[in-house]
């Protein structure tokens, strides 16, 4: 066993598992945490009903003491325009610690983590970091694309045609249709949205199975890969194999560079400093934009294509002809480590196809990455777009300011055509510390493209967006509101100059009137009260991950 134990500990313990039916053999046997992030309020960790006693199985066949405990499984979906969506990023940081007290106060030897979606898993990723004893991760594979009238659907569309049958372009029926055919099986939401990026990053890292990334939920290969985690983990018990044993900074490097090949989450520059900094990694948004400047797009799903989604993406090979791809470019990726293969074998076992969803570096898509940072005055520290998600003729864009200190105020307003063309959208005090939680500026955004307004507004926000969201939409803008930062001295009419190519955010306002601007704003104080009280207390700001495990 991975624990030390003294006779009078281990005999204690050893009489309450004798209460559930443990035998005297089995309790000598490493225990193996199945952290199990499975409930009925989130589809993308559905599944995992269909694998854990296939889990079980392995890890006792393999010499090991499987014992199922539950961690948070919430889905960011579930909340979405609605105050509770003020926790999503939170519970990144409690599942974080649910693991760590799992592991820890139960004294595991062990532990798979199953989880699938937007914050459980760079959470989990966290807890596994800082308790550095053997882990593997299972994820739970992608759900099928939706239709409706023979177009491909998703999770986000039903925004989109929200505001397109409010609009009155839409009818009921066909809204209600796409409501009730947008998501027709579990698994992760079928786009290159937070969540399979995330399980990219487990994969990548090195914590789970070859493939697990882009494998369709419930299929025989995942639940193969079920098995194989299963195996995986008591073995790595056996030999005392520690993440701290693999874990460097190039792991960090190499999904950086799958995420912008593949035109990744902008949730990831909240995620990957935040988990990094476990293990006393320092990566920054510099980092970021850096890897941005030297590695083109290769592959593009939802929302970065109108129609292809994971079940593309996946046919023509996943993540492994993502990889065997980048290191055809030598200088982009570097040998690592994990607890399955190691990074170049398992580029090595892709079979590339000539293929417009993958794409060799000769035909690349965009030649730099999906994500772009900004500064300038109105973002001093940093602010983030997903250009790979913006039409190029809205690259530079410029426009008066049109001023929302909460999403749902700009929200009812587009409704209302209140928003003209032209204009730049600022929402604000959405921010870590402002909202508090940081939730999603999704929904305004799925309403100007419902709209058909996708080319003709601009957002910028000290929010953050779904990894689902299309148009020009920038967010994580630093210093927040909250912390009185110049997004917080906007007044409408003032004009915002974007300029994507160059990195550049700025706010055309002379430095005399900020200054006077200053020193008579005041703070808009958002209520937050238990949890999110506390995080707006200890949280960092989104330029340092926003987490309050980052101060």
């Amino acid at each position: 066993m991975t624990r030390e134990w003294n006779e009078e500990s281990l005999d204690h313990r050893n009489a309450l598992l004798f209460a559930e039916g443990f035998n005297d053999e089995e309790v000598t046997r490493p225990v193996v945490g199945i952290l199990n992030a499975w409930n009925e309020m989130n589809p993308g960790h559905f599944a995992f009903k269909d694998v854990i006693q296939t889990i079980k199985q392995a890890v006792s066949e393999a010499g090991g003491l499987p014992v199922e405990l539950p961690i948070m499984g919430i889905c960011d979906g579930m909340c979405s325009n609605t105050e509770g969506d003020r926790y999503t990023l939170p519970t990144r940081d409690l599942v974080s610690m649910e693991v760590e007290t799992l592991a820890e106060l139960n004294r595991l030897d062990g532990m798979i983590v199953l989880a699938t979606c937007d914050k459980v898993v760079p959470g989990a990723l966290m807890g596994i970091l800082r308790v550095d004893i053997p882990a593997v991760m299972f994820t739970g594979g992608y759900m099928a694309s939706g239709r409706h009238k023979g177009k491909m659907l998703t999770l986000t569309h039903t925004k989109q045609a929200y505001a397109a049958y409010k609009q009155g372009t839409l009818s009921k029926e066909d809204y209600k249709d796409i409501v009730r055919h947008a998501c027709p099986t579990p698994g992760a939401c079928p786009f290159m949205g937070t969540a399979n990026t995330m399980c990219a990053l487990a994969e990548i890292l090195g914590f789970s199975p070859d493939g697990n990334a882009s494998v369709r939920s419930q299929t025989a290969a995942w639940k193969q890969m079920a098995v194989e985690a299963g195996k995986t983990i008591v073995q790595a018990v056996k030999d005392d194999r520690k993440p701290s044993d693999f874990i460097r900074k190039e792991n960090f490097m190499n999904a950086i560079a799958y995420m912008m090949a593949t035109g990744g989450s902008t949730n990831s520059i909240l995620h990957i400093p935040a988990i990094a900094k476990q293990v006393g990694i320092e990566i920054d948004v510099k980092t970021f934009d850096d890897v941005s400047q030297k590695v083109p797009v290769l592959s593009s799903i939802y929302p970065n294509h109108p129609t292809f989604t994971m079940e593309d993406f996946d046919r023509d090979g996943g993540m492994a002809a993502v990889l065997a791809r980048l290191i055809e470019e030598p200088a982009i990726l570097e040998e690592t480590q994990g607890y399955f293969s190691s990074i170049i074998e398992k580029a090595r076992k892709a079979t590339l196809i000539d293929s417009e969803v993958i794409r060799p570096r000769s035909k690349a898509i965009m030649e730099q990455g999906g994500i772009a940072v900004l500064h300038g005055n109105l973002s001093p520290d940093s602010a983030i777009v997903k250009f790979s998600a913006v039409d190029p003729s809205v690259w530079k864009f410029s426009g008066p300011a049109h001023v929302y200190d909460s999403q749902d105020d700009a929200w009812q307003s587009i409704l209302k055509d209140e928003i003209q063309a032209g204009e730049v959208v600022v929402i604000r005090y959405e921010g870590p510390k402002g909202s508090p939680g940081m939730p999603h500026m999704e929904t305004f955004m799925a309403a100007v493209l419902g709209k058909n307004m996708g080319t003709k507004i601009a957002l910028v926000s000290d929010g953050r967006f779904s990894g689902a969201t299309g148009g020009l939409a920038i967010g994580h803008v630093s210093p927040e509101a909250y912390f009185g930062g110049p997004i917080a001295l906007i007044e409408n009419g003032d004009l915002i100059e974007i300029d994507i190519p160059n990195r550049s955010l700025k706010l055309l306002v002379d430095e005399d009137t900020l200054a006077a601007r200053k020193l008579r704003w005041q703070r808009v104080e958002k209520p937050a009260k238990g949890w999110l009280k506390l995080y707006r207390e200890r949280t960092s700001s989104a330029h340092d991950g926003a987490s309050v495990f980052t101060n």
